[in-house]
């Protein structure tokens, strides 16, 4: 398939990453570009079109997926990410439910909504913004972590469940990317626009999974050691 003449809606589009996809989406020729926000109101983008979406509300995302009906490409960006003390600490199970309504079921929620819209004949395609969280142990993002690892599971069964309809699903995992939402954070950092640019290339030549970074892609290798990255971080240093 090709973004080309595509019809894209990326969620969580008002900065950072979602922006970048709804920017290169309209880039690379997209007929229409839809930015899924929550505040349509405050969002300016020439030749993109703000929709007002919630993915933690079902109402919201119903109503999202009437407006933009004629969507052929879905981007699940929309994301939370939180710190705490202690994977134990009082706050952890909280905190996890309000990650989790965002990272894993708005991801359900989302597509869900927009399943029945997207083409069967090789032009439709799923995008899921994903982490290296997914693999690597961060106590301090415990939550975080436990959210991005569930919506890969469930990303590899939605694959499964579209490869007769030909739509294409491609998992994106990356570590800390330059946008706003990390600028307080003294870590390598990849680039808004070379993730993005990976990730629609993946979808257009059919690749199910996009390893963003060096450290991505030293975790996933990592995963069948005898000691992966994710029991012990400091095989990765070697």
């Amino acid at each position: 398939m090709k973004i080309r003449n595509s019809v894209v809606f990326v969620t969580g589009a008002s900065r950072g990453l979602g922006l970048a996809f709804a920017r290169e989406a309209l880039a690379r020729g997209a007929a229409k570009v839809y930015a899924g926000v929550r505040n349509p109101e405050g969002f300016s983008e020439p030749g993109i079109i703000p929709v007002k979406i919630d993915v933690t509300d079902p109402d919201s995302v119903t109503a999202a997926a009437k407006i933009a009906s004629d969507v052929t490409v879905l981007v699940n960006n929309a994301g939370i990410a939180e710190i705490l003390a202690s994977p134990l600490a009082a706050e952890a199970e909280d905190q996890a439910r309000r990650i989790f309504e965002t990272n894993f079921y708005g991801v359900i929620r989302t597509t869900r909504a927009f399943e029945a819209v997207l083409p069967s004949d090789g032009d439709g395609g799923v995008i899921n913004v994903l982490s290296d969280v997914s693999w690597r142990a961060v106590p301090f993002l415990a939550p975080y972590s436990a959210s991005k690892a569930a919506a890969w599971s469930y990303i590899n069964n939605i694959r499964l469940h579209f490869r007769e309809r030909k739509i294409g699903v491609v998992g994106v995992h990356v570590g800390f990317v330059d946008t706003d939402l990390t600028k307080d954070f003294d870590v390598p950092k990849a680039s808004p626009v070379d993730v993005v640019r990976q990730a629609y290339d993946a979808l257009e030549t059919g690749e199910s999974e996009v390893l963003a970074d060096t450290g991505s892609r030293e975790l996933k290798q990592s995963l069948s050691a005898a000691v992966p990255g994710y029991i012990d971080p400091a095989v990765l240093q070697a």
